[in-house]
C-alpha cells in the first residue's frame, strides 16, 4: 500500500512521517516537489509515486489572515484538494481529506454530528467547507475527516505559544467561553493509519464525512491551565491564567463558541477512537521540554 501524503511541513504531515506504518510505503510531499499552487507539480508527484491511497494533510491554516486573503485560502483549501481528488479518482485510489470544526457556526449547545447544518463564520471555514464539497463531488472513494484544536511538538499551535509566552509573562489572559477538544497531531496520524489499514484489508466501511478529535472537551483557559500544570510538574515554564471572554480578545476571524465534535460515527464504522485530550497534552509538553533540555 503506497500512501501519498500531500504536505510535509504541517503538524499532521510531520506526525505521519514520524509514525510507524509497517506494510505501508508512506511518503510526504511538500514544496517544491509538490506545490499545491502549481498543479503541474501535483500531477508530476502523483504520476511518479503512483499511490494506492492519498492523504491530504496540506492546508491554508492562517485563520485570521484568511479574512484578508480569501482567494489564497480558497486555492489551497478547495482548488488543490479538488485536483488531488481528481487524480486519485482517475486511478481508483481513495482520498482521506482533513477538514475542520470551523465549517460549523458553533452555536449548538451539544457536540456536532456529521449531519448537522454547516455554516462557517469566516473565510477559512468557507474555504475548508468548499474543499470538503469538491472532494466529495470528485472522488466517490473519499473520507472527509474533521478535527479540532490541533497541536504538536512542532509547527504553530496553542501549546507551543503558551509555553513560549510563559517564559516572559507571569500572567496570561485566555478565552474561557469557547469549547473544543485539543487534538494531538500524532494521535490524528495514528487514526489515519488505522483507517488506511481498514481500507487495505478490504473490510467494507462507508465513505463520507467523519469527525476525528480527541475524547473529552474543555475551554481554551482549561487547555492553558493544563499545559502549565504539566510543564511545571516537569520543571518547565508556567503562568497564571486569567479567564477572559471572546469579546475581550477580538480577532479578525470569529471563532466558534462550540467546536465539540461527536466522533461516535468513526468509532462505530472504523473502530477508531482517539485518546482523551489530556493524554495528548501530556505527551506534547513532555516532548517539548525534552527537546529544550537537549538543545
Amino acid at each position: 500500500m503506497r500512501i501519498l501524503v500531500a504536505g510535509s511541513a504541517g503538524q499532521v504531515a510531520r506526525a505521519l512521517a514520524e509514525s510507524s506504518h509497517p506494510g505501508f510505503t508512506l511518503k510526504t510531499f511538500g514544496r517544491p516537489e509538490l506545490d499545491l499552487e502549481k498543479p503541474e507539480t501535483v500531477k508530476a508527484a502523483f504520476n511518479a509515486f503512483q499511490p494506492d491511497i492519498v492523504i491530504n494533510a496540506a492546508a491554508y491554516t492562517a485563520v485570521d489572515k484568511a479574512e484578508s486573503e480569501p482567494e489564497a485560502a480558497m486555492r489551497l483549501n478547495a482548488d488543490a484538494p479538488a485536483l488531488l481528488a481528481k487524480l486519485s479518482a482517475a486511478s481508483g485510489a481513495p482520498i482521506l481529506h482533513l477538514s475542520t470544526d470551523y465549517v460549523f457556526a458553533g452555536d449548538k449547545t451539544s457536540p456536532f454530528v456529521e449531519t448537522d447544518p454547516v455554516d462557517p463564520a469566516g473565510a477559512y471555514g468557507r474555504s475548508k467547507l468548499e474543499g470538503e464539497r469538491r472532494v466529495a463531488a470528485t472522488n466517490p472513494k473519499h473520507l472527509v475527516l474533521r478535527t479540532s484544536w490541533v497541536h504538536a511538538p512542532y509547527g504553530s499551535n496553542f501549546v507551543r505559544t503558551m509555553l513560549r509566552l510563559a517564559e516572559t509573562r507571569p500572567e496570561l489572559g485566555v478565552v474561557a467561553d469557547q469549547q473544543g477538544a485539543p487534538t494531538y497531531a500524532p494521535d490524528i496520524a495514528d487514526g489515519l493509519l488505522q483507517i488506511v489499514a481498514r481500507i487495505a484489508s478490504g473490510s467494507s466501511a462507508p465513505w463520507g464525512v467523519y469527525h476525528m478529535a480527541s475524547g473529552g472537551s474543555c475551554v481554551w483557559a482549561d487547555f492553558a491551565e493544563y499545559v502549565f500544570a504539566r510543564s511545571a510538574a516537569e520543571g518547565g515554564a508556567s503562568a497564571k491564567v486569567n479567564r477572559i471572554t471572546t469579546d475581550e480578545y477580538p480577532t479578525p476571524a470569529r471563532r466558534p463558541a462550540n467546536s465539540r465534535l461527536d466522533c461516535g460515527k468513526l468509532r462505530s464504522d472504523y473502530g477508531v477512537a482517539l485518546p482523551d485530550w489530556r493524554s495528548g497534552v501530556d505527551r506534547c509538553v513532555a516532548r517539548l521540554l525534552e527537546q529544550r533540555r537537549v538543545t
